[in-house]
């Protein structure tokens, strides 16, 4: 069944072995395993970039093939980097009290306290909250990473899609979701520290030996294996009947209930589906960004990640993942200071400062001059081709083409 699913599109052997080809490539000039010729915080910079990429066909999976523009599904990827982030600073706190205790016994209540108010001082209390009680146990933690965002893409989902909610307003639903969330998040009794997030998230505990190059290089093989598991994953989803009937769903819902598919249960699996992938990234995204906090959720971050996909060119897997790429690296460049100034003579261009105001000027010259986006490129140089006659007879009478001939 897999040889058959490939043979038929040969898209996603090319995706997967370019992926391959490109992880390794890295692997061989980082400063842990190759050349040194790529430094340890481009490496990061690279495996992150990856993470955006499979949010993205999450993202086009919801929207290119299923019509529902979600505007919230960063909350999947922000909740999938807090639920591991737990586990991150609970486990490196705890390494901390127990080095700081000086060889000290110490009683599991005296224990809990040290690193409770270690982590919560900074927001005025010394006590560990609810939500943290299994915050010490990492495959509890991995397993809330599936689970929370999970069940909250379920509830919200179910109540959304029975009430036939669509169009524009099921975006305004799903931003507010985003909102509400990320204002929450924001108290400092939220017991997710507030503000100030979790941070030192790129120490792992138990692999300080390793140091961050070598680290650094595992999180772009994990990315890498992610992204390419999701791209499979994706892309068998939209093949077949399935896949015609999320398409045919977006683009006349009405004549496909009518038809007897329940629809409410095909927008339901998938939006919990891309929930899922959101909450995946996330989790690989953080530990390599090293911090998170509730501004890494508010409803801009969900805006920017339909513009990936808008510019990459939705509708294609391949699409969203060269949008997000494109606009994640061009991004660094533009915000990192690596870009030049342009000194115009009464005014001087810092893009620093430009960068978003650029984007949006790009999402919006895509929406009107290019709906296909980048990935709209490849067709145009596709229809530059000469067709591929074969020298055969064109149809009945010379200058048509033959059905067989269009087989071939």
């Amino acid at each position: 069944m897999t040889q058959g699913f490939l043979s038929k599109n040969p898209s996603v052997l090319i995706f997967l072995s370019a992926l391959a080809i490109f992880t390794l490539v890295i692997t061989f000039l980082s400063n842990a395993y190759g050349a040194e010729l790529i430094s340890t915080s481009m490496v990061k910079t690279l495996g992150k970039t990856l993470c955006l990429c499979l949010i993205a066909i999450a993202m086009d999976l919801v929207w290119g093939y299923m019509g529902i523009l979600s505007l919230g599904h960063f909350v999947f990827f922000g909740l999938g980097g807090y639920m591991v982030g737990m586990w991150l600073m609970y486990a490196r706190t705890r390494d901390i009290v127990l080095q700081s205790s000086a060889g000290l016994p110490l009683t599991p209540q005296e224990l809990s306290d040290a690193i409770a108010s270690q982590i919560f001082g900074v927001v005025g209390t010394s006590e560990l909250p609810a939500i943290w009680a299994f915050a010490g146990s990492l495959p509890f933690q991995l397993t809330l990473v599936l689970i929370v965002p999970g069940l909250l893409a379920l509830v919200f989902g179910w109540l959304a899609f029975r009430s036939r909610v669509t169009g524009v307003y099921l975006s305004i639903l799903t931003q507010a979701m985003t909102l509400a969330l990320a204002l929450y998040l924001f108290q400092n009794d939220s017991g997710l520290r507030g503000n100030n997030g979790l941070s030192g998230l790129q120490n792992i505990p138990g692999l300080a030996w390793a140091g961050q190059d070598r680290l650094s290089v595992w999180f772009l093989w994990a990315s890498a294996l992610a992204l390419g598991l999701g791209y499979l994953a994706a892309a068998f989803t939209v093949s077949g009947k399935f896949g015609s009937v999320m398409r045919a769903i977006r683009d006349d819902e009405a004549r496909v209930r009518f038809l007897g598919y329940p629809v409410e249960g095909y927008k339901l699996f998938v939006f919990t589906l891309t929930a899922l992938i959101a909450a995946i990234a996330g989790a690989l995204y953080y530990p390599q960004a090293g911090i998170i906090n509730p501004a890494e959720i508010a409803p801009i971050a969900s805006i920017y990640l339909a513009v990936w996909v808008a510019i990459g060119g939705r509708g294609r897997l391949w699409g969203a993942v060269l949008g997000a790429a494109f606009v994640s690296l061009v991004s660094t460049w533009f915000t990192g200071g690596r870009a030049p100034d342009l000194n115009l003579g009464f005014y001087t261009v810092k893009w620093v400062d430009w960068w978003q105001v650029l984007l949006g000027l790009s999402f919006v010259l895509v929406t009107l001059f290019a709906p296909k986006g980048l990935s709209g490129l490849v067709d145009l140089f596709d229809g530059l081709r000469p067709p591929q006659r074969r020298g055969a007879p064109l149809g009945p009478d010379d200058g048509a083409l033959q059905e067989r001939e269009a087989q071939e």
